[in-house]
């Protein structure tokens, strides 16, 4: 099945609350500058990682797989522990002798960006690294299912280089709000990364498990639109016309769990976005997550959360009074 397969059985709404209800997160950023002649050895990170050409050109070496090269607006992401090295080879000269930086082996200046530079000359190559994660919900990431690099040509008019650029300003400012505002501005790249998917003629979109199969991807976009709908397995197999069998059976196997299990962790993140505001109470927010018994919602939620809900607010307002404190710290006087 092909990507424009996936438009024509997904509508656009459809696609819309995909996108919409995507949740994402960064773990860290950093830039890396890399002159002719060097290469930047870099160790893998627990999560996706996302690799953006800024300026010069280079390539990206990442494993046993073919060298990627690194034109000007070359996006690369690569699945969760997975090593690279970028490199800027020397037209004429053997590449052995190119001199190898290690990361690890680099100090870098406190803060939420870090840079690492491999060469004392002009940059050849200028990325910006950032790792994160995109999920719908406990356990629903996105990327989880990538076994290899995914790589898609931009250009200029896709104005990536704005945001990430944007994103790196927010970050060494360190700002009030850097955090939310980042994660924001990662989001918009994301975003356009998997538009882009929607239209490439690249077949890396089933790669994806959860787009790979469009009717249970229809299903799905419905269930996190709408959490606390009285969902059920012959609600959605109708909306989708499969029959409940058949459902079951593809919706298990793009999913690794059946569809109650999935809705429960869709509604658990819902639950969990609105106990961020005080002023609903804990039976609005059952309600909300579509949970008619306060007992029943207490118990799933600790299930997934290790703690009740009230216990969950006054964590959440705890996190967020330190982080303000903070930000007052660090802020400019």
């Amino acid at each position: 099945m092909n990507d424009q397969q996936l438009l024509i059985r997904m509508s656009r709404v459809e696609l819309d609350s995909l996108m919409s209800s995507l949740e994402v997160s960064f773990a860290k950023f950093s830039q890396c500058v890399v002159s002719p002649g060097w290469r930047l050895s870099m160790h893998g990170a627990d999560v996706p990682g996302m690799h953006y050409n800024v300026a010069g050109m280079g390539r990206m070496i990442v494993g046993d797989h073919p060298p990627i090269d690194l034109l000007p607006h070359t996006l690369v992401i690569l699945p969760p522990n997975q090593p690279f090295s970028i490199e800027v080879p020397v037209e004429g000269r053997d590449s052995s002798i190119i001199r190898t930086v290690e990361a690890a082996s680099l100090k870098s200046a406190a803060g939420g960006l870090r840079r690492f530079v491999a060469g004392i000359e002009g940059p050849g190559v200028i990325v910006i690294c950032g790792y994160f994660s995109a999920s719908y919900g406990p356990s629903l990431d996105l990327f989880t299912s990538i076994t290899a690099p995914i790589v898609e040509r931009f250009n200029a008019a896709d104005r990536l280089d704005t945001s990430l650029t944007a994103a790196v300003d927010e970050l060494v400012a360190q700002q009030v709000g850097v955090g939310a505002m980042t994660t924001a501005l990662l989001k918009q790249v994301l975003i356009k990364f998997l538009r882009r998917s929607m239209t490439s003629m690249n077949q890396w979109v089933e790669r994806f498990s959860m787009l790979s199969d469009p009717q249970i991807a229809r299903a799905f976009a419905d269930m996190s639109a709408r959490p606390g709908a009285a969902h059920s397995v012959q609600s959605l197999s109708s909306k989708v016309g499969l029959s409940r069998s058949v459902f079951m059976s593809r919706f298990t196997a793009v999913f690794g769990d059946s569809p109650m299990a999935v809705l429960r962790k869709l509604r658990m993140r819902h639950a969990a976005s609105l106990l961020k505001f005080n002023n609903i109470s804990i039976e609005q927010v059952a309600h909300g997550a579509g949970y008619a018994s306060r007992s029943s919602f207490f118990r799933a939620f600790k299930k997934v959360y290790g703690c009740d809900p009230t216990e969950h607010r006054l964590n959440t307002m705890r996190s967020l009074q330190k982080q303000a404190a903070a930000m007052k710290d660090i802020s400019p006087q």
